[in-house]
C-alpha cells in the first residue's frame, strides 16, 4: 500500500485483545485488520445511506404513481361513462 500514515488510538485491553485473535486467525497483522475493518465499516454506512435515500425515493415516487393512477381511474371513468353513452344512443 502507498501513502500510508501512522495513527495512534487508543482501545481497551478487551477490544484490542479481540483485534489481536482475529487478526492472527486471518494470517494479519493488527495494521492490517484495522485497515479491512474500517473499510468495511465505511462501505456499511455507505450500504445505510444507500437505502434511506432509496427508501425516500420510493415514498416520494409513491406519492407520484398515486397521483397518477388518480388521475387515470378518473379518465377511464370518464371514458367509459362516454362509451356507455354512446352505447345507450345507438339502442
Amino acid at each position: 500500500m502507498t501513502n500510508l500514515k501512522r495513527v495512534m488510538i487508543s482501545l481497551p485491553d478487551s477490544l484490542l485483545e479481540k483485534v489481536d485473535g482475529v487478526a492472527e486467525q486471518e494470517n494479519q497483522n493488527r495494521s492490517e485488520f484495522v485497515r479491512k475493518a474500517m473499510k468495511l465499516y465505511i462501505a456499511e454506512l455507505r450500504k445505510e445511506e444507500i437505502k434511506q435515500e432509496m427508501k425516500q425515493g420510493y415514498l416520494e415516487m409513491g406519492n407520484i404513481n398515486l397521483e397518477i393512477a388518480e388521475d387515470n381511474i378518473r379518465i377511464e371513468n370518464r371514458d367509459f361513462s362516454k362509451y356507455e353513452a354512446n352505447i345507450a344512443e345507438c339502442e
